[in-house]
């Protein structure tokens, strides 16, 4: 039996106003699709993995001190498998950023002379239209700006500037990018 995924997609699509409530429950989830949110509700609202946290988030993803993590539109740090988030020290999260699957966002790390405590750094931010590809980790205090793709297996240990493509362990810049040509979700 062979089943056409984008024709029963299509026909769901017809029926999308019935899960208008869906987005009650994440209100901080602007520009993602309902079919997107109703994959991710039975195991982040019902099983209450993740569940307080007010954008959609994969079952095995963990994201921790979310009150600490400011999220733009048709963004969602964690709705990809196995992601850490975590926002002790605060993440600042623009609009259309793109996660990975496995991508760390660190925004605190252990005082090295008491690994009980944690230095305050400054917030990790993210701007606009960014792409993180998959297993990348994003270390406390870097700024990436604008329209930046970082490719998968990137530490990010210093900041990034807009328009670029960068790479690597340290990350570094490889090329320039052109501007974004996508949907603008800001004004959303």
């Amino acid at each position: 039996m062979n089943i056409d995924t984008n024709s029963l997609i299509r026909k769901f699509e017809k029926f999308m106003f019935l899960f208008f409530w869906v987005r009650f429950f994440y209100p901080k989830s602007k520009g993602i699709s309902v079919l997107y949110l109703l994959y991710y509700f039975i195991p982040q609202k019902v099983f209450r993995i993740n569940g307080r946290i007010p954008w959609p988030v994969h079952f095995t993803s963990r994201v921790l001190y979310y009150k600490n993590i400011q999220v733009g539109n048709r963004s969602a740090p964690g709705m990809n498998a196995s992601c850490y988030i975590q926002g002790r020290n605060g993440i600042i999260i623009g609009h259309n950023v793109r996660i990975g699957p496995g991508v760390g966002l660190i925004s605190a790390n252990h005082d090295l002379n008491d690994y009980d405590k944690w230095p305050k750094s400054p917030p990790i931010r993210i701007g606009d239209n960014v792409w993180i590809g998959m297993n990348s980790v994003v270390l406390p205090g870097v700024t990436i700006g604008d329209n930046v793709a970082i490719a998968a297996n990137s530490v990010l240990t210093k900041d990034i500037p807009s328009n670029v493509i960068a790479a690597g362990n340290p990350c570094r810049i490889i090329k320039e990018k052109r501007p974004y040509q996508g949907k603008i979700y800001s004004t959303l």
